[in-house]
């Protein structure tokens, strides 16, 4: 049995802070600058992640193609891939002037390249460094520093595993744990079916945070509805939202109402759109293709009449000197004004594939 651990976590909940109730979890090749703008729109407050950085990049890359982002997307967390303590704690030196709100440790990735580096969900076979790897990580900022880890990995599946592996980090004080409820299957699987494949035991996770009442306990894996988050929160501290935020948007505006401010008013697709068009001029004007943009805003009529012409016009527009508030202005005109007007809010949220 496991004792209940009474160290008191340094993290508490303000609004739009590092401890928001609901987060949108942290993607490769999703969650970069340009989405997270766009998801400022639907919620204001729901904390975003950063796709996950190498230190080593960070340390010998293009620091501001990897780090800097718009104001706007704050609350922010940089979430960070590595298992070298000298290599991230310079990394966490050099992004703490970019003006990040939490500094985030990958113990769940189970990529092939993050496996081949020895880090990511790797990591939960060596929960003594991963210990020392908080330590350090502390000792370079006054950032809260967090984990997101899996529940466990091929051949420490147990809870009693997981316990161990908790009992072990939690000593050196990391802020928040964010629990993805699947184990890892590090042999034979892909990430994509790492995500689905090994089945959800979100059980673990609420034994975890009863067996660790102090500890700040986020939970994460298969969130697609907000009755899944109400359900999650009766048990947890926070609820983090994988591909479900990316692909049905309206589950953050409905978020952004039931958790953060009641008086929210939700905008619509076509307030989305117009906001989002300076932001892609000044983007181009900087260098970036339209394109790159274009691609978050497919779905954002997913469902709804006029989504086919919508993504169809968006994908002719991948020109780099494309006149984007030209080629906006016909892509609108063949939607149906009633799904270009009405709230997100308004609309009930959809099912999706369970996801990260």
């Amino acid at each position: 049995m496991v004792m209940q651990h009474t160290v008191e976590t340094s993290l508490s909940y303000r609004p739009g802070g590092a401890a928001a109730p609901v987060s949108v979890a942290p993607m490769m090749d999703k969650t970069d600058r340009d989405y997270r703008f766009l998801a400022r729109l639907f919620s204001p407050h729901t904390l975003l992640y950063t796709e996950m950085v190498s230190p080593r990049a960070v340390l010998h890359g293009n620091r501001e193609v990897l780090l800097a982002f718009d104001p706007v997307e704050r609350p922010l967390a940089l979430q960070l891939g590595g298992d070298d303590a000298g290599e991230l704690k310079a990394a966490i030196r050099i992004a703490e002037d970019y003006g990040y709100d939490e500094i985030n440790l990958n113990v769940g990735c189970p990529s092939d390249k993050v496996q081949q580096g020895s880090f990511g969900a790797c990591l939960m076979a060596r929960p003594e460094h991963v210990a020392h790897l908080v330590t350090e990580m502390r000792s370079a900022t006054s950032l809260p520093v967090t984990v997101k880890h899996r529940i466990g990995i091929d051949g420490l599946e147990r809870y009693e595993d997981l316990a161990r592996f908790v009992e072990t980090v939690v000593t050196e004080g990391p802020a928040k744990l964010t629990v993805h409820a699947r184990i890892a299957i590090l042999g034979g699987l892909s990430p994509k079916q790492n995500r689905s494949i090994p089945p959800l035991r979100y059980d673990d996770v609420y034994r975890l945070k009863q067996d660790y009442p102090n500890q700040f306990v986020e939970i994460n894996g298969g969130v697609t509805q907000l009755s899944q988050i109400r359900r999650h929160l009766s048990e947890v501290d926070a609820v983090m939202i994988g591909r479900a935020a990316y692909d049905t948007p309206q589950l953050l505006a409905e978020a952004e109402r039931e958790f953060f401010d009641p008086a929210f008013v939700a905008p619509s697709r076509g307030e989305i759109v117009e906001r989002m068009v300076p932001y892609i001029v000044e983007r181009q004007a900087a260098g970036r293709p339209p394109h790159t943009v274009f691609r978050h805003m497919l779905g954002l009529f997913a469902g709804q009449p006029g989504s086919r012409i919508w993504k169809r016009s968006l994908s002719s527009g991948i020109a780099r000197d494309a006149d984007v508030p030209a080629l906006i202005r016909r892509a609108l005109a063949r939607v149906p004004r009633d799904v270009l007007e009405r709230p997100l809010t308004a609309e009930p949220t959809g099912r999706v594939a369970a996801g990260a």
